[in-house]
């Protein structure tokens, strides 16, 4: 494997070798000023291709890698000036020339900014996907990964300058509305003609330059004129083998015009391509935004409390998934435009896991209790999302927008567990679980802007969430889980009776009334400085109902005492007003702000209210310093009030697990963070190089912390505010530059440290846990992640992509490491035919070599494109290397936990695709 990689790298550099000059020189205009960002680029006379392009820097200095002996026009352009255009022929030494633009506009130079792989028009940068590609390339994904600046990662997400792209849309109309992933792994490359990515992106022109939006980027997909105001898309279907039979079937379809627009997607497979995930549906929003992210207020409401295992690196033993999806689009005038979108996925799931999980000392930090588990899950879940939107502007003035958005999911894993707990008698222990919910959540937006004159520009918006969760919890052992000790007061003793086995039963019904709403007006002083007046409320009304019940050996129902039983009623209240004065002086920009809030809080439950009404005026403050066009430092200071929900205000017992109990305290009081966040970023695009670099803090006070007492390795547990203060700092910076057109290299890094203060009392489960009775113990953690990539993107030879990542977690002085090499290839050999391949090597293990595993992963393919482009046949292998299990680790308060989960074995896959064009 070594050999051939070594190889593979050898030939690549081959490739790129010629005997090669340098083209280098200013543009300027007539006056003799630098004309920053001006596009130049050489076409080979005898090819007609282009052959190498510039962007000037803010000297107007650029730089062209030509060949030696050939012709070459030069073309170069300035958006509102004249084009220049110039035959040259080179020798074998460099050249120097310096251009000179003349103003006007021409309609030859509006053609020659068009024919360039990069351009720049203020906020945005266009990208003409032709010539970054060589007819490899699928999907969209593929494309991004090969556009400077861009990154891809594996589930979909993209990030241009170090910033996530929020919004995907295509032809200017929303393609799956809150994620990307859907587009990036679905809209076919063939398709592309330009990516625009959208920086300070806003969707309401009447709040650009009002409202920060530095740290918004969206992502437009212009189409080729062919595939507009006609069907295209493919139809995949496919079959295999490798442990059992494998299918594929991925039908694709999109229609774009300038009236509607249409997509539908369906994939329906046993091979372990995940078009959406369980963690994909918790994070999709829809697109809706906080309306009180400048509020101070973070009222959190909970949800997936059932804790159903989620998958790691989308890997699972066997994974069967149905998916459909379709996004729609419709003008009925010029001024009123629909979309919306309709998603339905069914997946099911085996997992097989062998998990260590060791509890810790909380005077020494080393193992008190270990507890070593076999596990087996089958998941199914089924779950759909909906989303309709309308907004009408009826001229530049007035804008009106309404959402409505569904999610609705029916859940369940059964699991059996063998578990051996040390230094207890070692003995294992049957233990099966049974998990169910079917949460549903329609979230609706109304907004309303309005510019009355150039100085007054007003906003209403409002939201509102209804939620109901019915989680339902079922766990059968041979041992009892919490006995009577008989040395406390039995307020934590669930009471259970004797049995053969105890059947543990659980079921909870939360509902959730959320509404956010709030008016600003952005009163202009100067044409560089406005002030900002926000008046809001957000309104939270819930209910916690939840009942622990007992299944005896005989088959009656033990309802037990009411000590686990829980009817609780919650409501959170915060009025605020909030006045933000954002001014420009030079290169500065500063937003400082500041907002009183009056909290009316109450839950109700046991006969008895508890009541907490207070007032607290919460500052904050955004500035940036523009250091050249391409620089850029950014600082935010927020200071948050922070809420939890009704779940951790319930006083009866509830069950999180089968080895763990939780009591809430309905005298929670809020929290308070302050953070501050450092953020540089520079670009060049005369050499496409990218830096950014990150630094967060952030400083907790009267934290909701979580109390513990363990027997063994069964927990109970309850909050309570802390009055030490928790602190977190991270820091990340990343480089990225693109070499002579054809190379691109990137080193990533990232450093976490946190120390949180955790309470732990003596293993006496009977007594309830305090403050009092607890001992305090502060843990530190640090994380480090460090990547490290270089890639060929050459149009004729093979291209090779070749990484090293490095992460190393330290979790209270136990250190863990993963060292992970890998290599991606591609070729497209006589135009019809690709080869690709992709290799990754892990090696994971502790400090104290405990846990030491060795795996790697080798997938590989063949495609064959036939002449005309409408058939594909295609047969690949996954896994190829056979590979069985993956490892992981993890770490909470109070213990740390590594874990082995088998995945899918090799396979191999015959495919044939038919393009519809």
């Amino acid at each position: 494997m070594n050999k051939f990689l070594l190889g593979l790298l050898l030939l690549c550099s081959a490739a790129g070798y010629s005997q090669n000059i340098k083209l280098e020189g200013t543009i300027k205009d007539s006056t003799g000023i630098a004309l920053e960002m001006a596009n130049i680029m050489a076409v080979n006379k005898t090819t007609n291709a282009m052959e190498s392009y510039a962007i000037t820097d803010e000297k107007g200095h650029f730089v062209l890698n030509l060949t030696a002996n050939t012709t070459y026009g030069i073309k170069a352009s300035y958006i509102g000036f004249n084009a220049y255009e110039e035959n040259l022929t080179t020798g074998t030494l460099n050249v120097v020339k310096n251009i000179t633009l003349k103003e006007g506009v021409n309609l030859k130079e509006l053609e020659i900014v068009h024919e360039m792989p990069v351009t720049i028009k203020g906020d945005t940068i266009v990208y003409d996907s032709d010539s970054f590609t060589n007819g490899t390339e699928r999907k969209l994904g593929d494309v991004l990964k090969k556009l400077p600046g861009v990154d891809v990662d594996d589930d979909g997400n993209v990030t241009v300058e170090g910033k996530t792209v929020t919004k995907l849309m295509v032809e200017g109309k929303d393609f799956f509305d809150g994620d990307t992933k859907l587009g990036v792994k679905n809209i076919p490359a063939d398709a592309l003609d330009k990516v625009e990515v959208l920086r300070n992106y806003n969707e309401v022109n009447q709040l650009k330059g009002l409202v920060n939006n530095e740290e918004n980027v969206a992502m437009n997909i212009k189409l080729k004129e062919g595939k507009k105001n006609f069907w295209f898309g493919d139809l995949t279907a496919g079959a295999g083998t490798g442990d059992g039979t494998r299918y594929l079937v991925n039908p694709k379809l999109f229609y774009y015009s300038p009236t509607y627009s249409l997509n539908m997607i369906g994939n329906f497979n046993n091979n372990g391509e995940l078009p959406l995930t369980m963690q994909d549906y918790f994070k999709m929003t829809g697109g809706f935004r906080s309306l009180m992210k400048k509020g101070g207020t973070n009222f959190n409401v909970s949800t997936n409390d059932l804790g159903i295992s989620t998958l790691r690196n989308n890997r699972a033993k066997n994974i069967e998934t149905k998916f459909g999806a379709a996004n729609f689009s419709y003008n009925p005038t010029k001024t009123w435009a629909l979309s919306g979108f309709a998603i339905i996925n069914s997946s099911r799931t085996e997992m097989e896991t062998r998990s260590r999980n060791t509890v810790l000392d909380p005077l020494t930090g080393e193992a008190q209790t270990t507890q070593a588990t076999d596990q087996k899950s089958l998941q199914r879940s089924d779950f759909s999302l909906l989303k309709l939107s309308s907004s009408y502007k009826p001229d530049s003035n007035l804008q009106f927008d309404y959402d409505a958005f569904i999610k609705t999911s029916k859940q369940g894993e059964d699991t059996d567990i063998v578990s051996v707990v040390t230094p207890e008698a070692g003995q294992s222990q049957n233990i099966y679980t049974s998990k169910d919910q079917s949460p549903f959540s329609i979230t609706q937006n109304a907004n309303l802007y309005y510019t009355m004159d150039d100085k007054n520009v007003f906003s209403i918006e409002a939201q509102h969430l209804y939620q109901e969760e019915d989680p339902f919890y079922n766990a059968v052992l041979d041992n009892n889980p919490f006995p009577d000790s008989g040395t406390g007061d039995g307020s934590l003793n669930l009471g259970l009776a004797d049995a053969i086995q105890y059947n543990i039963n659980q079921e909870r019904f939360v509902t959730t009334n959320k509404a956010d709403a709030k008016a600003d007006w952005y009163y202009m002083l100067t044409p560089k400085s406005n002030i900002n007046f926000t008046l809001g409320d957000t309104y939270s009304y819930q209910r916690f109902n939840s009942s622990i019940f007992q299944i005896l050996d005989s088959g009656t129902v033990d309802n037990l005492d009411a000590n686990t039983k829980n009817n609780v009623a919650y409501s959170f209240n915060d009025v605020f007003l909030a006045a933000h004065y954002k001014f420009i002086t030079g290169k500065f920009t500063f937003n400082p702000g500041v907002s009183l809030h009056s909290y009316n809080i109450y839950n109700e439950q046991l006969g008895t209210t508890v009541n907490n009404d207070f007032y607290r005026v919460l500052p904050d403050v955004y500035a940036v310093y523009q250091i050249k066009k391409s620089g850029r430092l950014q600082y935010t200071y927020t200071m948050t009030t922070e809420f939890t929900d009704i779940a951790k205000f319930a006083r009866g017992l509830v069950l999180n697990n089968y080895n763990s109990l939780f009591r809430g305290n309905r005298n929670l009081e809020n929290a308070l963070y302050q953070s501050h966040n450092l953020n540089y970023f520079k670009y060049n695009m005369f050499n496409f190089t990218q830096l950014f670099a990150n630094l967060n803090y952030s400083h907790r006070e009267n934290d909701v912390k979580n109390l513990a007492a363990f027997s063994g390795i069964n927990q109970v547990s309850t909050v309570e505010n802390s009055n030490f203060a928790d602190e977190v700092f991270s820091a990340s910076a990343g480089y990225t530059r693109s070499f002579a057109r054809f190379y691109k290299a990137s080193a990533n890094a990232s450093v976490g440290w946190s120390r949180f203060n955790n309470f732990r009392a003596d293993a006496n489960v009977d007594e309830e846990v305090t403050m009092a009775n607890a001992m305090r113990q502060v843990n530190e953690q640090v994380t480090q992640s460090y990547r490290g990539s270089f890639s060929t993107t050459y149009k004729t030879w093979p291209n090779l992509e070749v990484g090293y990542s490095l992460s190393v977690n330290d979790y209270a002085g136990n250190k863990f490491f993963t060292h992970s090499p890998y290599a991606r290839f591609d070729y497209l050999l006589f135009k019809n035919i690709t080869l690709t391949a992709d290799y990754t090597y892990n090696h994971y293990y502790n400090d104290a070599r405990t846990s030491d595993n060795e795996y790697d992963f080798l997938n590989a393919g063949i495609m064959y494109l036939t002449t005309g482009k409408k058939w594909e046949f295609k047969a690949t292998g996954t896994n190829l290397l056979n590979t069985t299990s993956l490892n992981d680790d993890s770490f909470n308060q109070f213990s740390t936990s590594t874990s082995r989960y088998t995945v899918q074995p090799r396979y191999l896959l015959l495919s044939v695709k038919y393009n519809i064009m």
